[in-house]
């Protein structure tokens, strides 16, 4: 795999694998149905701010503390890249709809 080349691809490679790494960590190694050890993070729009829209589970067996550090850690580097104007935040338990 090729990464366009200038001044924002080291940004853009760290998320794209922060991101591989996250994705294979809830879909390798599956918790339980217990959702006090599984985090959902979400994001807003730049358009509506009030949306909440689903973007991954964190449900790995390694148990809340590592779910929990594994999303915040996902949100702030999706936060960090330049010229993004949503919000990202995670919240306890599988995806449900508002």
């Amino acid at each position: 795999m090729t990464f366009p080349t200038g001044p924002r691809s080291p940004g853009l490679a760290v998320l794209f694998f922060a991101c591989c790494a996250a994705l294979l960590a809830t879909t390798t190694t599956a918790a339980t149905d217990d959702s006090s050890v599984v985090f959902t993070l979400y994001r807003n729009s730049a358009v509506n701010g009030t949306l909440r829209m689903h973007v991954a589970t964190f449900d790995a067996a390694d148990g809340k503390a590592y779910n929990v550090a594994n999303c915040s850690h996902v949100a702030e580097l999706f936060e960090a890249q330049p010229g993004v104007k949503t919000r990202f935040w995670c919240e306890p338990g599988r995806y449900r709809q508002r």
